[in-house]
């Protein structure tokens, strides 16, 4: 393009004013407001004079009533919100990705209620004087696990942090070699040690670490035995671990605390129900552990939180740590916790129906099975859509249940309109967004991660892309 014919195109470009006295452009500031209508407005336009002057603009880009259509379409992906609903068609139950566990209905009823007022955090309603912000989630943990204490921070790599600061600064911390682990974000626990202040002692092997590796390298330097839940892997074959009872009468002998880092921390007994691979809370308490720490939205199935619980002393400890002002979470986590627990004391089995992580990792073959032909049955009405059934491996997921797959259903899904990667875009882009996976060049839905609301919303979903 010539500099003559550039200079023809930038006198097309329409001035703000003149735009902005259209009825569309009326309509967009009672939406919009004016104020944001004008700023997106400038920037369109300035985008397009540099286009023009790149030679990558044609006469129908200055059209008004193109730039006034792209202007309402920027304005609504700008008030599109960055963190919105998921339906999650993975099977990933847990995915880092889309927040981890989904609140429970009740749980995200009494938040949005609860966050419309002041709310009590810190503060004795009896005496009138400041109390501790903890305490309502404190008084459930202790009922639930046996704990004589416990605390709440941001998250659990924070409350392993804490504990090393607090509890073992300048002493030696001994951690099996094949528990060294390195989770999502770099998290990895020798730098976390190095940052509390301990000295890692590393013992036995990796892939076989007995009771006596941590007795031989027990000495006075010793400060804590530390356990650590492998999270995203696991050791097969020639392997051997301690037991945490086994590892709690070292501790004993030796008078080293020994600190259970649970991960997931479970509060129903999935080994009964066929799921083995996640240790109880209780039963590391009861076994001896000075201390557990568990995360809040894995497998409880509550808001993203690091909980800490066990001996009053060491958690009492844990509170008077500098670093505990820094990560002491808000009201928000307070409410959801305390809510998610209270719903623990009702029995399991109304705690696995009312949680939503829960009720995904254990749902029936039954379940699954009319969740999967329904919609099947759905999808299969509509025209340029080749659905087919589908077994499945799903997973706990967030370093749940370590690379254990959970059977599960699927539906493999190909359509001759659309590549299968521009139809898993515009699945996930449109409004609800639906996250699947692609395998071997089509869309996978696994239906444990679906809710039975969902399904006719996924319908309408595919139906309006294959008619657009």
């Amino acid at each position: 393009m010539t500099p003559t014919e550039i200079g023809a195109l930038l006198r097309k470009l329409p001035q703000v004013d003149r735009l902005m006295k259209f009825d569309k452009m009326e309509s967009l500031s009672q939406q919009h407001s004016r104020s944001l209508v004008l700023a997106e407005c400038r920037s369109l336009l300035d985008s397009l004079r540099a286009r023009a002057l790149a030679g990558d603009a044609g006469e129908e880009d200055f059209s008004e009533d193109i730039i006034i259509q792209r202007l309402s379409d920027r304005l609504s992906e700008r008030q599109t919100p960055f963190y919105r609903r998921v339906i999650n068609g993975t099977g990933i139950v847990l995915h880092t990705g889309l927040g981890r566990a989904p609140l429970a209905s009740e749980v995200a009823d009494s938040l949005v209620e609860q966050l419309r007022h002041p709310v009590r955090v810190e503060i004795d309603l009896e005496s009138g004087l400041r109390g501790n912000r903890d305490e309502g989630c404190v008084d459930l943990i202790r009922e639930l696990t046996g704990a004589e204490d416990a605390t709440v921070v941001n998250n659990n790599a924070g409350a392993t942090l804490l504990l090393l600061s607090a509890l073992a600064k300048d002493q030696e911390v001994l951690v099996s070699h094949g528990e060294l682990v390195e989770i999502g974000g770099s998290f990895r626990i020798p730098d976390i040690m190095e940052q509390g202040g301990a000295r890692l002692k590393a013992v036995g092997t990796t892939n076989r670490t007995r009771a006596r590796d941590y007795d031989e390298a027990c000495s006075s330097d010793s400060g804590m035995i530390l356990k650590v839940h492998t999270s995203n892997y696991k050791v097969v074959g020639f392997t051997e671990e301690a037991e945490i009872s086994e590892l709690c009468t070292v501790g004993k002998t030796h008078g080293v605390p020994v600190v259970h880092d649970m991960g997931s921390g479970c509060m129903v007994d999935l080994a009964s129900r066929g799921l083995r691979g996640e240790s109880w809370v209780r039963d590391s308490l009861e076994s001896g552990c000075a201390l557990v720490c568990f995360s809040g939205d894995k497998l409880l199935g509550g808001p993203q939180a690091g909980i800490i619980a066990g001996s009053a002393d060491l958690v009492q400890k844990c509170r008077k740590h500098p670093l505990y002002r820094a990560m002491r979470p808000g009201r928000m986590t307070y409410i959801a916790l305390e809510q998610t627990l209270r719903i623990y004391l009702r029995g399991e089995e109304e705690s696995i129906q009312s949680i939503p992580s829960l009720r995904r990792v254990l749902d029936t073959p039954e379940t699954l099975k009319e969740r999967q032909e329904k919609l099947h049955h759905d999808l299969s009405r509509l025209s340029d859509l080749q659905v087919h059934l589908l077994d499945h491996d799903g997973y706990a997921g967030s370093g749940s249940l370590p690379a254990q797959p959970i059977k599960s259903l699927g539906l493999k899904i190909t359509s001759p309109l659309l590549a299968t990667a521009e139809l898993a875009r515009k699945l996930r882009t449109g409004e609800p967004s639906i996250l699947p996976t692609v395998q071997d060049d089509a869309i996978i839905l696994d239906v444990r991660t679906l809710e039975d609301e969902e399904l006719d919303v996924i319908v309408a979903r595919f139906s309006e892309i294959l008619a657009s």
